[in-house]
């Protein structure tokens, strides 16, 4: 289900309009930051997976809130749909290009003002990466609650418009949980802006949570007001060999006793050897198990060690406590995602269903999968604790995906964890969403883009 090119490169400029609104363009932004040529605009136009393709008609690269708004406005004015977006490592097609759109990148946007260490918040663009906003918070002796492989392109923007999770849900929540206000622009050039990061305040209707996760559909995040923590005192990891989901279940539910628990990873056989191959580690126990779950504490070793003393399903495990040795550990399950990537363009299914459900989706996945694609790979990983999997289909097509999420709607799941809908799912936003609910998001953005030129596709098939 990928967007289909618009026509042959000389398609682009007729695409987008008159001479007056380049020069137009051009005057908002800077001349090198409007781009029109074929294999300068590439790039921006295939999704980090491979799977989506769109024709943009020109990419606009705006350094501040004031030329976001000026270009938003000169494209509502010429009628032109927009597709926003950030560092392009989504999975579900929302930043690829609408063919025919002004693709607005905010990549410049990357101001960040200085850690307010008493309030614990910060303020930064949209553009930052996830990865320099750790740093920046860190340099102020504070940390940022939200982390993701991702981290180095993956900007602060888009991971508020897709409401993403990461590694440490467990412990701090989602992105939502981590705005504490934000700046937008509206469909018509219109500026709303709430970044006083007050920590009650109960004036009316919440604009900041309505925009996040609305995926660039409602308007375009240009400044975000994030709340900070602690950092993490000394940090134990420990790979534990389970004989299957069940187990791993029942030991993180045991683990949620520790008061320093921040990640519950769980993958499989499958996906350990890819990631052996790819990265040529080493095995981490001598025998196979059914499953393995990662599991990191924000403490002492003594207190994972004692609770994998406790439990009786553990078939085998390895802590450590020391910077290596948690990134050796790491590394079995966070290179899942470049280790899946080197056999081809997978299939990417990020879903969600209630904890009773999950040994059962997991054992009917290679089945479902197998009876539409009989040649094809199922790599299974994800946040156990949640009920979050990233299902990875190597070796088949779009045929998989309705019976995946049919499967996972059946077991009363979500079909989107926290990547959002984008252009892949919005077909099938119906298992997870009743009518009523979506003709009211319908209605909701009627009133804030009644044009719908923000993101065409996305989340609305």
């Amino acid at each position: 289900m990928t967007t289909e090119n618009a026509g042959p490169v000389p398609f682009r400029q007729a695409a987008w309009g008159t001479a007056a609104l380049a020069d137009r363009l051009r005057k908002l932004v800077g001349p090198t930051h409007v781009l029109v040529d074929a294999d300068l605009i590439a790039p921006y136009e295939t999704d980090w997976t491979g799977r989506f393709i769109g024709m943009a008609a020109c990419v606009v690269r705006p350094g501040s809130t004031d030329e976001v708004a000026a270009v938003v406005r000169a494209c509502h004015d010429a009628g032109l749909p927009m597709t926003v977006q950030g560092g392009n490592t989504g999975l579900v097609g929302g930043a690829a290009p609408a063919s025919g759109s002004v693709l607005i990148s905010l990549t410049r946007l990357i101001g960040r003002e200085p850690v307010d260490v008493i309030e614990a918040q910060v303020t930064v663009g949209a553009g930052l990466t996830l990865e320099a906003l750790q740093r920046h918070a860190s340099a102020a002796g504070l940390h940022f609650g939200v982390d993701l492989a991702a981290r180095s392109a993956a900007t602060v923007g888009g991971l508020v418009a897709t409401n993403a999770g990461g590694v440490n849900v467990l412990r701090f929540g989602s992105m939502r949980q981590q705005v504490t206000g934000l700046e937008a622009v509206l469909a018509d050039g219109t500026v709303i802006s709430r970044l006083g990061g007050l920590a009650k305040d109960n004036t009316g209707y919440d604009l900041p949570q309505l925009l996040i996760g609305s995926e660039g559909t409602l308007a375009i995040i240009t400044r975000v007001r994030v709340r900070l923590v602690p950092q993490l005192p000394a940090r134990a990891v420990a790979l534990v060999a389970l004989p299957g989901t069940g187990a791993a279940l029942e030991l993180v539910a045991a683990a949620r006793a520790l008061p320093g628990l921040t990640a519950a990873e769980l993958f499989y056989p499958a996906g350990l050897e890819l990631v052996r191959e790819y990265a040529q580690l080493s095995a981490p126990f001598t025998a196979p198990a059914g499953a393995y779950l990662l599991l990191e504490c924000a403490g002492p070793v003594d207190d994972l060690l004692g609770l994998l003393e406790a439990s009786d399903v553990i078939a085998d495990a390895t802590l450590a406590d020391d910077a290596t040795g948690r990134a050796r550990l790491w590394a079995y399950r966070e290179q899942h995602t470049e280790a899946v990537s080197t056999h081809g363009v997978p299939v990417k299914l990020d879903v969600s269903v209630p904890l009773r459900a999950l040994p059962e989706l997991v054992a009917r996945l290679d089945d479902t999968v197998a009876a539409v694609a009989p040649k094809a790979r199922v790599i299974v990983f994800g946040h156990v604790n949640e009920g979050n999997l990233h299902v990875n289909v190597l070796d088949a097509g779009e045929e998989v995906v309705e019976p995946v999420l049919r499967l996972v709607a059946a077991l009363g799941g979500s079909i989107s964890s926290e990547h959002g809908i984008g252009r892949a799912k919005a077909a099938w936003l119906g298992l997870s969403r009743s009518p009523e609910e979506i003709a009211t998001m319908r209605r909701i953005k009627d009133a804030l883009d009644p044009d719908h030129l923000l993101n065409p596709g996305v989340l609305f098939s």
